[in-house]
């Protein structure tokens, strides 16, 4: 892909810009975290896809605020105060470790000092941030493509959000996992979620599905799955769900299922030829409209799947 707002991310090309600037939203996320009044699921925590990256939001410090915001345009990290001041940090090549003592002294300076909790979660690793020297890879290039990735998926989940009546978060940011996503709701409650997720309590993934979930999102990938791909899982898992064929013929983990024996159900970019690769966003949307419908009226999967991977868009068919 080519096409600037659905731009190429090949895994292995930015592998290691992807895993320091994961280690980075960590920080700022756990900032926000240490902040924000608790919400249910734990959405207190999340960022948000900004016009030129990823922003905390205003969060709240006595009776003033504080806002983060990643700017992959000017590659920048920008933390402004409601009293008008402002701090920022030039987004190059540097360890997590000179990251996060760059980021704690811009808030000292500021006057809003912001202790966290210093290890990282959802990732194996048990390095501290301020100890963190193996990471320190930063390419413009690479990092522009994922917000532009990322705020592309943002849209195509605000129309595919907007048509549910029902509870449904909004379109996050999760630093855990580095995944954009958006959830919807049965109403009813969930059986307890076994956990096992590493380096992130049992009681914070039970709160997080503690009702019945729909899930889908953006993820760029990782080592279980290098490219960059859409995923959807349900919490409890539907009879049948992980029976169910995979479009492209690719089946996926991810650790907070694999906790629960789940399966994700996946698609690349490229995988429906009516939005010509991945480029034409507008046949995004309608395809995630059609999808949704087709399942509504109960449609067998296979039908869905086949159709998407079948039909050709030409002025002959269309």
């Amino acid at each position: 892909m080519t096409h600037l707002s659905w731009p190429a991310l090949p895994y292995e090309a930015w592998k290691d810009t992807y895993e320091t600037l994961h280690m980075w939203t960590q920080i700022i996320g756990k900032i926000r975290l240490v902040r924000m009044p608790w919400l249910n699921h734990c959405w207190q925590v999340t960022l948000y896809p900004s016009a030129s990256g990823l922003t905390t939001g205003r969060m709240p410090y006595g009776i003033e605020g504080l806002q983060i915001d990643f700017d992959f345009v000017d590659h920048e990290l920008s933390v402004r105060t409601s009293r008008g001041e402002r701090k920022t940090i030039a987004l190059a090549p540097m360890t997590v470790a000179e990251f996060y003592r760059a980021v704690m002294a811009a808030l000292a300076a500021l006057g809003m000092p912001v202790p966290i909790y210093r290890r990282p979660s959802e990732v194996e690793s048990p390095v501290p941030f301020d100890e963190d020297v193996g990471h320190g890879s930063y390419d413009a290039e690479y990092a522009h493509r994922c917000w532009r990735a990322i705020s592309s998926s943002a849209e195509v989940f605000r129309r595919f959000r907007s048509r549910y009546y029902g509870k449904a978060s909004p379109v996050h940011f999760f630093w855990g996992a580095f995944d954009l996503a958006v959830t919807r709701f049965s109403g009813r409650v969930a059986p307890p979620h076994p956990g096992g997720i590493p380096n992130l309590p049992d009681r914070v993934t039970r709160d997080a599905y503690s009702h019945e979930v729909s899930s889908c999102g953006f993820w760029p990938g990782g080592a279980i799955a290098p490219y960059p791909l859409f995923y959807s899982y349900a919490y409890p898992e539907p009879t049948g769900y992980a029976g169910a064929a995979v479009q492209g013929g690719g089946e996926v983990s991810t650790a907070d299922q694999a906790a629960s024996g789940g399966k994700t159900i996946i698609a690349g970019f490229d995988d429906i030829p009516l939005t010509f690769g991945g480029n034409a966003e507008c046949m995004i949307h309608n395809v995630m409209a059609a999808v949704l419908a087709a399942v509504v009226r109960k449609f067998d999967l296979e039908v869905i799947r086949e159709s998407l991977r079948t039909f050709i868009p030409s002025a002959k068919l269309t």
